[in-house]
């Protein structure tokens, strides 16, 4: 597995995370499973929620964890906090504290290696936000930050505020849905592709040196539906299996190659708990595939070149 420094920081991660939101799926077996499996293909970046599993899921890791072989220097660990699913979104330095005393609780360690903010919250008090970095950074028990869907502006109105570089913005990324790589090829266009509906967050994030992590990065819309093999998408499944006989791999391998082939160096983040797409995924980060390749998976999505 390739890896890279995430954004400004000192940290050595794997181009590949594992996501865990849907590993309280499975069993215990099933969950030691899945974490020896991402350790063999050098996935040891594991990415969290406070929400995910309302919190279950970061149990239910730590418990499993205890039962390998590995240790917490093995891994990084990385969670978010600020959604109150179905109520509100909060950044309140109560709330920021407390979630992450509550998460270090569940994954049993004292430290976050990442504590990532999950979504804006309009009512976003920055000083506030700094208060609860610099006393979770002082105390050590978060070492780096960062954001989740978060466009340029709001990164900004942080930084008046926060001490700490913000190092990651998560943000959904996959061959159909990648209108902020779209809204810099059709600029002034009148197309669809031309809204910017981000801000240039790609430009910004490669500017500030900071790593964009793709989440659902083989949906193709909000938790619509996955592309690969989807009818909805027939000329793009054509293309995928055509490189993927080429490569010697498989359509998704070469999805997750189209991700990193992409110079602003993002973190793909695997949200798949099936050990056999585990593997398919991590080989896509060995696959480097032409500019011509990657211009014709681009197009074969529906994206257009002016």
């Amino acid at each position: 597995m390739k890896r890279m420094t995430l954004g400004t920081s000192s940290l050595e991660v794997p181009v590949i995370a594992a996501g865990c939101m849907r590993i309280n799926a499975l069993d215990e077996e099933g969950l030691e499973n899945y974490i020896n499996k991402c350790m063999e293909l050098g996935m040891n970046f594991f990415e969290h929620a406070d929400i995910y599993g309302s919190g279950k899921c970061e149990t239910l890791f730590a418990e499993a964890f205890e039962h390998t072989e590995f240790r917490r220097e093995d891994i990084i660990l990385q969670s978010k906090c600020g959604i109150v699913p179905g109520v509100m979104y909060d950044f309140s330095k109560e709330h920021i504290i407390k979630s992450v005393e509550n998460s270090l609780k569940r994954l049993n360690t004292d430290f976050l290696d990442v504590l990532v903010l999950h979504r804006p919250d309009a009512l976003v008090e920055p000083e506030e936000v700094a208060e609860a970095f610099d006393l979770l950074n002082a105390s050590g028990k978060v070492r780096n930050f960062g954001v989740s869907n978060h466009k340029p502006m709001q990164i900004e109105l942080l930084k008046k505020y926060v001490k700490q570089d913000i190092v990651t913005d998560q943000l959904q990324m996959s061959i159909p849905f990648s209108n902020m790589i779209a809204n810099g090829l059709e600029v002034n266009m009148l197309t669809d592709g031309a809204v910017d509906r981000d801000g240039s967050v790609l430009d910004y994030c490669r500017l500030k040196d900071m790593t964009i992590q793709a989440w659902s990065p083989f949906q193709y819309g909000f938790f619509e539906g996955v592309f690969i093999g989807s009818s909805k998408y027939p000329e793009l499944n054509q293309q995928l299996e055509d490189l993927a006989e080429r490569y010697d791999a498989t359509p998704t391998t070469i999805a997750t190659a189209w991700i990193l082939r992409h110079p602003a160096h993002v973190q793909m983040i695997a949200g798949t708990t099936n050990l056999n797409r585990l593997e398919e995924i991590a080989q896509g980060s060995e696959i480097n595939l032409t500019r011509e390749e990657w211009y014709q998976i681009y197009l074969s999505a529906g994206h257009i070149l002016p």
